[in-house]
């Protein structure tokens, strides 16, 4: 899918074609030299280092979740219109997913999918990223201005800038719900997978909790292999017969 840039407001232009998470090149040998925030002001990505001058700026931290990037769902509801989005919960808050993912085969499925590359979604959403949603709107309507917001202030979170990754340990859930949607995935999805194995889990641990229960209240108070065997122990030893001799 392809976006055209004349369409778009330049910060939005270049936040959707940015690439996010590589080494500045101005503090290539500081640590911690991510690109992982966003000046909408100057259009421009920033790592840690860079952020004194753009303090007074808009600014909006990118997260990354398995190699995508994610956005808290607050700050993208400030810039434009989130509804239909699927949205996830991480870490008690909810992050939609940035740009497009890629797939490496057909991901459609029976169920509900996504309006622009058919990817499974929950009910009721109908685009899987912001960037779905733009190229829709954009294919169907013609223009974005109806769902652009005015934002004349984004600050960083007030605990503080963090790396912004979450690991495949953090688990994403769909926001309202923990069931999966149908269909199957292409290889490197890996978000999917970790919501369809958290699932699985779920579902497996309950099972065995059913039948756990269920063989406690079948087995009966005394085994009786185990009352054969005592039996066999505490049985004395009578007299031996011998066969007569002649």
């Amino acid at each position: 899918m392809f976006v055209p840039s004349n369409l778009l407001p330049h910060w939005l232009d270049v936040l959707l074609s940015e690439k996010f998470y590589n080494a500045c090149i101005i503090h290539e040998e500081a640590k911690k030299n991510e690109k992982n925030i966003y000046c909408l002001d100057c259009c421009m990505s920033l790592c840690p280092h860079c952020l004194n001058p753009h303090r007074p700026h808009r600014l909006l931290q990118i997260r990354r979740y398995v190699y995508h990037d994610v956005i808290r769902l607050d700050d993208a509801a400030k810039l434009i219109d989130c509804s239909s989005v699927q949205s996830y919960i991480s870490n008690s808050a909810k992050v939609v997913f940035l740009k497009q993912r890629p797939q490496t085969r057909n991901c459609r499925g029976s169920g509900n999918i996504c309006s622009t590359c058919d990817r499974s979604l929950q009910d009721p959403y109908l685009f899987c990223s912001l960037y779905c949603k733009i190229d829709y709107v954009l294919r169907s309507e013609g223009g974005l201005s109806k769902y652009l917001l005015e934002c004349k202030f984004m600050s960083l979170p007030e605990s503080g800038l963090d790396d912004g990754q979450m690991t495949p340990d953090s688990v994403l859930e769909p926001a309202g719900s923990t069931r999966t949607s149908s269909g199957s995935c292409g290889f490197g999805e890996v978000g999917c997978l970790a919501l369809a194995c958290t699932a699985t889990t779920e579902i497996v641990r309950k099972k065995r909790s059913s039948m756990s229960a269920f063989r406690t209240a079948c087995r009966p108070a005394f085994s009786p292999v185990s009352e054969i065997s005592a039996g066999l122990m505490n049985r004395r030893k009578g007299t031996p017969h011998r066969a007569p001799l002649y």
